[in-house]
C-alpha cells in the first residue's frame, strides 16, 4: 500500500502558506503606513455662520440660531485629506479660508429689546483662514456585525484641534457717504493693553479652536465620494468681532497712539445713534456695556463635500484575494 503521508503533509503545508498569505493581504488595509492604507483627498465648500455680539433679529439678542444675519454671509472654500487606517476611523487634516462679519443696522425692531443693540450701530468684517486635524468616527462600522457590511452612505461625528487667523475692521462713513474701513485691534476699542484696564490684555490674531461636528457621507463609487457636513468652531476669545465689555474713556487712547489713531478710536469705538433708544445720548458713559462677555465668540458652516480616493479600491483588494487563494480543489 502506498503511503499517503507524503501527499498530506503537501496538501497541509499548501494550506499553511494560503492562510498566511490570505492574512497578510487582509491585514495590510488595517495596518497604518502599509500599502493597503486608505487615503482620501478632496474639497469642501459652503456658508460659514458668525455668533457674536453684533448684529442678530428682533428681540433680546442669543447665542445661536435666532440671531445669524443671511445678509453677510459668505462662502467657505477648502481643501482636506483623510487617512482610513480601518472600517470605523478617519484621521483628517484640512485647510480652509472664509470670511464672517456682523452689522447692528441689520436688526429688525419690534420692540425696546433689541433698540439698544440698534443704536450701537457697530459693525465688523474679517478675513479668515485655519487649519485642523480631527478625528472621525463611523458608529455603523465600529458595531458592524459582517466584514463585508459597507454601506454606501455612512453617519459619522468628529473632533479635533486647530489653529484659526482673523482681522477684524470697522468702518467709520463720512459726510459725503464714503466707508472706510479700519484695524481694530491696533486702536484699542476696549482698552486692550491700556494699563488703566488692566483685565482686559490684548487679544491675539492667531489662535486656537475646537472644531467638532457631524455629517453624512456618500460613496458615489470605489473611487469617488460626496457628502454634508456641520462643522461647528469653539473659540476662546470674545474679540472675533473686537466687542466683548464694555465702553471706555475714550480720553486714554491719546496715551496709546498717535494723535490721527487716537481721533479715529474714539470715533470708531462709540458710533451710537442717538434717539434710538430711550436713553441714548451722543456719547456713551464709560463703563456702559457694550458687548456680551459671558459667551465666546463661534462661528460655523455648512458644507459639502467631495473626494477622492488615492490609490487603494476594494476592487485590488478582491483581485490580489482572488490571486492569493488556495485552489478550489483543496
Amino acid at each position: 500500500m502506498k503511503s499517503i503521508l507524503p501527499k498530506t503533509s503537501g496538501r497541509l503545508l499548501l494550506l499553511v502558506v494560503c492562510t498566511f498569505m490570505l492574512t497578510k493581504t487582509h491585514a495590510q488595509h488595517f495596518v497604518f503606513g502599509g500599502e493597503k492604507l486608505k487615503v482620501e483627498a478632496g474639497l469642501n465648500f459652503g456658508p460659514t455662520f458668525f455668533l457674536g455680539d453684533l448684529g442678530g433679529h428682533r428681540g433680546k439678542g442669543t447665542a445661536f440660531l435666532k440671531d445669524l444675519n443671511l445678509e453677510v454671509t459668505q462662502l467657505m472654500k477648502g481643501g482636506f485629506i483623510t487617512v482610513y487606517p480601518n472600517h470605523w476611523l478617519g484621521l483628517r487634516v484640512a485647510g480652509q479660508f472664509t470670511y464672517v462679519a456682523g452689522r447692528d443696522n441689520l436688526i429688525k425692531t419690534d420692540g425696546e429689546d433689541e433698540l439698544y443693540r440698534k443704536s450701537r450701530d457697530l459693525d465688523f468684517r474679517s478675513n479668515m483662514w485655519e487649519v485642523y486635524g480631527a478625528i472621525e468616527i463611523y458608529p455603523t462600522m465600529l458595531f458592524r456585525k459582517y466584514d463585508d457590511y459597507d454601506p454606501r452612505l455612512k453617519p459619522y461625528g468628529f473632533i479635533g484641534g486647530g489653529i484659526f487667523h482673523f482681522n477684524p475692521q470697522g468702518s467709520l462713513t463720512d459726510g459725503n457717504g464714503v466707508k472706510t474701513w479700519y484695524d481694530l485691534k491696533p486702536l484699542r476699542t476696549e482698552g486692550q493693553g491700556m494699563t488703566e484696564y488692566p483685565n482686559r490684555p490684548e487679544y491675539k490674531l492667531t489662535q486656537l479652536n475646537i472644531p467638532m461636528g457631524v455629517g453624512l457621507k456618500y460613496d458615489i463609487s470605489e473611487k469617488v465620494t460626496t457628502g454634508i457636513e456641520l462643522l461647528y468652531r469653539k473659540t476662546f476669545t470674545d474679540y472675533i468681532d473686537d466687542v466683548s465689555t464694555t465702553y471706555i474713556d475714550p480720553a486714554y487712547f491719546q496715551n496709546y497712539m498717535s494723535a490721527a489713531d487716537a481721533a479715529i478710536a474714539r470715533k470708531i469705538h462709540d458710533k451710537v445713534i442717538a434717539g434710538i433708544y430711550p436713553s441714548s445720548q451722543s456719547r456713551i458713559e464709560p463703563g456702559t456695556q457694550r458687548g456680551n462677555a459671558t459667551n465666546n465668540d463661534a462661528y460655523f458652516s455648512v458644507l459639502a463635500k467631495i473626494g477622492i480616493r488615492l490609490g487603494y479600491t476594494s476592487n485590488e483588494d478582491k483581485r490580489m484575494r482572488k490571486q492569493t487563494r488556495c485552489p478550489h480543489f483543496y
